[in-house]
């Protein structure tokens, strides 16, 4: 298994997710100012360029909520997702994808200054929804699905802490906390060694 990874991107929350599952895999790291045959590969693989890239075999997974609900369901004993076909599962994969499909879309645009002319007709809408659905997602205590720390939290947790260290957004008590809590995870600790030196 080989994971195409740049401390300073989105591959850190696939880092993460692979610390936490404790899998064996090659550590491919890019570096997007040299041209070298690593950058070459990834290009061949992913047409996007972009990290995250899991090759597990004959097998290519890209996007951070792809490569960790993967992950989670290649290894279930490690217990990062909810059994497939439960009622928890609907849980599960709304907080796998509400995150990069439409929390963060809203948040980059806004950090950019920009907002869409038509949020109603915008996937994402605009930033006013996304954080009251940021609220009333977020857990006032244990995890997204309760006792049990799920992938869910992976995804859904590491885009909040990015967010609060960029200053994307100024977090509730609730919001911090959970993140709070995300950040005691020694996979965390051990996966995102420069953006603790950034928070702190």
């Amino acid at each position: 298994m080989k994971h195409y990874y740049n401390p300073m991107s989105r591959s850190v929350t696939t880092d993460w997710m692979l610390k936490e599952l404790d899998v064996q895999h090659q550590q491919i790291i890019i570096d997007f100012a040299v041209e070298d045959t690593n950058l070459s590969d990834l290009r061949k693989i992913n047409p996007m360029g972009k990290l995250p890239v899991l090759v597990d075999g004959e097998t290519v997974v890209t996007e951070v909520a792809a490569i960790c609900a993967y992950l989670a369901d290649k290894y279930p004993k490690k217990r990062l997702a909810p059994e497939i076909g439960s009622v928890e599962r609907a849980t599960y994969y709304r907080y796998l994808f509400i995150a990069g499909n439409t929390i963060e879309p809203a948040f980059s645009l806004a950090a950019s200054g920009f907002e869409h002319p038509e949020p109603v007709s915008a996937g994402w809408g605009d930033m006013t929804r996304a954080l009251a659905t940021v609220e009333a997602m977020t857990p006032e205590k244990g995890w997204a699905l309760g006792e049990q720390f799920t992938a869910a939290d992976v995804v859904f947790g590491a885009l909040l802490d990015f967010s609060m260290i960029f200053k994307w957004i100024d977090a509730s008590p609730k919001v911090a906390a959970y993140v709070s809590r995300i950040r005691q995870r020694p996979s965390y600790r051990e996966s995102h060694r420069t953006f603790i030196e950034m928070a702190d």
